[in-house]
């Protein structure tokens, strides 16, 4: 990131919603990279771009695709790297033909000047990486955004390169881990799939048990299943869904329709005052040992320095108090007995041990014996001759618009996110002041808050097809009319996600929390004042 020449950041606000890493993005720019931010919002990050373009929320394909067929047009696709490693390419440039630059703008609201410099940019950058995060995933066609954006890196050799590449951006630390370790509804430790019995098979003969062959629920699933009734007994470890569902009156009837809910966490979240059972657990950061891995796949120790307090455990000894009771006794937990069982189920990590680890400040999957260093990026075997192993295929797709539409009763468009002294829910960061915080509002270009004759500081109720909250205004000058913003940090204060929509992408079961269409109501008696500042540490 520090010495690559573009980057194209796709529907991230990273200056506040991935600090760390901006701030590696900023060294970058200083060593002369160009920046290219790809937002409705004009945002925190937008200011450091040398070129800001305000997509319509949910135009993320038809802008790709017209950038693939520009660069297509100029010659600036990268021939040899299309040829020897990919797939599909005749297929790709015909489905990308009709998406000419002023269809583009038209369906974008991107001038066709910035869609052709961005495209001419990216394709002639001798390094250029792309970076996203929600804003192109919580989408009902969250899997066709990405794939668009992988098409672009295929079309122009940008993978699999030293400061070149796709970079998801993870938004907490060890979500990369937990996707590793298996918390996917198709994949065992390693990435590998249950579908396939070779690479389920060595799990059976170490657990000694029959894995069912086939792909389990993914969360959205898991509550269209609890609506069903085939879903009556839920396990929750660190996660709120009470309060980060779409949809929340929808969300709780599910949690409260449960014959039996567990929660283990390490605060009484809205889910745990649902649940039959609470089990305090650790905080893992500083009252556990084992690992965590970073968004450069990067495995690192952790190290207990607390003790955890009062009846709180270590996630590791609930997990395995469970199982004695249900019957299978697996000694006393040890976090690196189970890493060394991961390390001999999952090849990408078979050669991390604890003592490499500790000597080597942590080593990058994947990693296959103890004398391999890790790999600095990924995909570099695109560039081998021979090519080892298989191409890799372009995948056309196509604009779909947001499913909740704007009309004359819900003409503005609310697309949710976070702010910098928050995180999600509110679970890790309510309980903290903030001189950053403020209190929940509904953010609306100076266009709308006149149209809706309402002022800064006024409270108002914000309406969307499944429900209403009431918050105050606060007018934000880098919002484009027909564009309104919140986040979902203060459910108890402004329940955001009574809001939202629970269409989701049937792939990745991601829902659509980016396009919402809501109006904006007066509130009978109330006037306008000053916005007011967050007094407590709350929400």
């Amino acid at each position: 990131m520090e010495e690559t020449d573009v980057v194209l950041l796709w529907g991230s606000n990273a200056r506040e919603t991935h600090p760390i890493f901006f701030h590696h993005l900023l060294r970058g720019i200083r060593h002369g990279a160009r920046l290219y931010v790809v937002d409705p919002r004009r945002t925190s990050s937008a200011a450091w771009a040398d070129l800001w373009l305000g997509a319509d929320v949910g135009s993320d394909i038809a802008l790709a695709n017209a950038m693939g067929r520009e660069i297509i047009d100029a010659g600036l696709q990268h021939r040899a790297f299309i040829e020897h490693a990919t797939t599909g390419f005749e297929a790709y440039a015909a489905s990308v033909a009709p998406w000419t630059l002023e269809r583009a703008e038209r369906e974008t609201g991107v001038p066709a000047a910035a869609i052709r410099a961005v495209a001419h940019a990216y394709a002639t950058a001798d390094r250029a990486m792309i970076c996203w995060t929600l804003g192109i995933t919580e989408h009902h066609n969250a899997v066709d955004n990405v794939l668009a954006l992988i098409d672009l890196a295929l079309l122009t050799g940008h993978v699999g390169r030293y400061g070149s590449g796709l970079n998801p951006l993870r938004g907490q630390n060890n979500v990369q881990g937990g996707g590793d370790m298996g918390a996917l509804p198709d994949r065992l430790p390693g990435f590998q799939h249950v579908e396939e019995d070779d690479l389920r098979a060595p799990f059976e003969a170490a657990w000694g048990v029959t894995i069912p062959p086939r792909q389990g629920w993914h969360l959205s699933a898991m509550f269209e299943a609890m609506e069903r009734g085939e879903l009556t007994s839920l396990y929750v470890i660190g996660e709120n869904p009470a309060d980060s569902e779409a949809d929340r009156h929808k969300a709780i009837r599910a949690l409260e329709g449960l014959e039996t809910l567990v929660v283990q966490d390490v605060a009484l979240t809205a889910t745990a005052r649902l649940a039959d059972v609470v089990l305090p657990a650790a905080a893992a950061w500083a009252e556990s040992d084992g690992t965590v891995t970073n968004s450069e796949r990067r495995v690192q120790r952790v190290r207990r320095a607390l003790e955890p307090p009062g009846e709180a455990r270590d996630d590791l000894a609930i997990v395995f108090d469970l199982a004695r009771r249900l019957g299978a006794d697996w000694g006393d937990p040890s976090a690196e007995r189970v890493w060394d069982e991961v390390r001999s189920l999952s090849p990408v990590h078979a050669g991390m041990s604890y003592a490499r680890l500790e000597a080597e400040g942590g080593l990058q999957w994947p990693c296959y014996d103890e004398s391999h260093p890790g790999e600095l990026f990924l995909h570099s075997r695109l560039w081998e001759d021979p090519l080892p192993g298989h191409r890799v295929p372009f995948v056309p797709v196509d604009h779909d618009p947001p499913v909740d539409r704007l009309d004359d009763d819900f003409p503005i468009r609310l697309t949710t996110g976070r702010r910098l002294d928050s995180y999600n829910t509110g679970v890790q960061t309510s309980g903290y002041r903030s001189p950053l915080r403020r209190r929940e509002s509904i953010d609306l270009s100076p266009e709308d808050a006149a149209r809706s004759g309402v002022r800064d500081g006024e409270r108002v109720r914000v309406v969307s097809r499944r429900g209403s909250v009431e918050a105050p205004v606060r007018v934000d000058e880098g919002l484009r009319p027909g564009l309104a913003f919140m986040t979902f940090h203060a459910q108890e204060d402004v329940a955001t996600n009574v809001l939202t929509i629970d269409a989701t992408d049937p792939r990745s079961g991601t829902a659509e929390f980016k396009a919402t269409a809501i109006r904006v109501e007066r509130l009978p008696g109330r006037s306008a004042g000053s916005f007011p500042d967050r007094p407590s540490g709350s929400g």
